[in-house]
């Protein structure tokens, strides 16, 4: 772990990473196995999508995709614009973060208090309002391709760029195999951009094939595992957009877990309460989905989860009235 105790950084991008992992034993109680919690909210951006953004800007500095002086554009959903807004303040780039209206407030407002121009683009008819749908996210790529255009910008294009994935299988994964003495049976993690679970789960499992790694997906839109799209409209934020993920390797998913609104929202909410843990819709869902594992197929395992980001970007919702 870094001492920040006993050196002076030159930029608070530099205190990206290194996150603490905690033993959940207040929610697992009475369950035979472990639930290891990564928390990601620890970042200066308070999500994991700190390490993919700075990632992506270092590589597109050393390839030359990205100039002195160029606008950095991305489609967000809040968590990766605001740590694009962090490492473009930094570094001296402009940044334009371009996102759906049904994304919480607190997320638009964090990112232009970092500097960052925030284009919110109108949901689809059919959609509801606050629930972001694979519909939302297609037209929110459509006004990101054309500011792109217009503005000669370098596009981060979390969901496709390499970085998304290094940032996890150098940095995350290693983290998680010192924290745990690589003794741990699973990780999982709740299918955003697919690049948390791509990067570790690659790397997890050079380190131990014998490592099982679960994909979590809404339980109204499980794309991923084959299933049928009943609810394009849930409520967990961030993922689950009916959308394929070039970034993951489905060679290396032991199995899919499906999560509802109700159950996520509901372990994220005990994440608070029993365990002082101020988390999100997807972190929620990995603790919900965690839970299930070790009740069901999983009894007795010891689990690595991601918390993924701070509950502080959802309190314009009702996870936590």
């Amino acid at each position: 772990m870094r001492d920040y105790n006993h050196s002076i950084l030159e930029g608070v991008h530099l205190t990206i990473g290194q996150t603490p992992m905690v033993r959940l034993s207040r929610l697992t109680r009475g369950l035979a196995g472990d639930i290891y919690a990564k928390l990601e909210y620890f970042n200066p951006g308070f999500s994991k999508k700190d390490r993919i953004a700075l990632k992506i800007v270092e590589i597109a500095e050393q390839d030359g995709s990205l100039l002195p002086g160029q606008t950095v554009v991305e489609l967000t959903s809040g968590n990766t614009g605001t740590g694009l807004a962090i490492v473009c303040a930094v570094k001296g780039y402009k940044f334009v973060a371009v996102m759906s209206r049904g994304n919480s407030v607190e997320r638009a407002r964090m990112m232009k208090a970092l500097g960052a121009e925030v284009v919110l683009v109108d949901q689809a008819p059919s959609s509801v309002p606050g629930q972001v749908s694979g519909e939302d996210i297609a037209l929110v790529e459509q006004e990101t391709e054309r500011i792109v255009l217009e503005r000669g910008a370098f596009r981060a294009h979390q969901f496709q760029h390499p970085g998304s994935l290094l940032a996890h299988e150098e940095h995350t994964a290693e983290e998680i195999w010192s924290q745990t003495g690589g003794e741990f049976d699973v990780f999982l993690d709740f299918a955003g951009s697919g690049g948390t679970f791509a990067g570790c789960a690659k790397r997890l499992r050079e380190l131990n094939p014998a490592i099982r790694c679960y994909l979590v997906e809404p339980a109204g839109a499980p794309k991923l595992a084959g299933g049928s799209v009943t609810n394009p409209n849930h409520r967990l934020q961030g993922g689950g957009y009916n959308m394929e993920l070039p970034l993951v390797d489905r060679s290396l998913i032991t199995g899919f877990l499906t999560v509802d609104d109700e159950e996520a929202m509901e372990a994220a909410r005990r994440l608070a309460r029993e365990e002082g843990i101020f988390a999100g819709f997807s972190s929620g869902a990995n603790a919900a989905a965690a839970l299930k594992l070790l009740r069901e197929r999983e009894k007795g395992a010891r689990i690595v989860m991601s918390v993924n980001d701070s509950g502080l970007k959802y309190l314009s919702t009702d996870l936590y009235e």
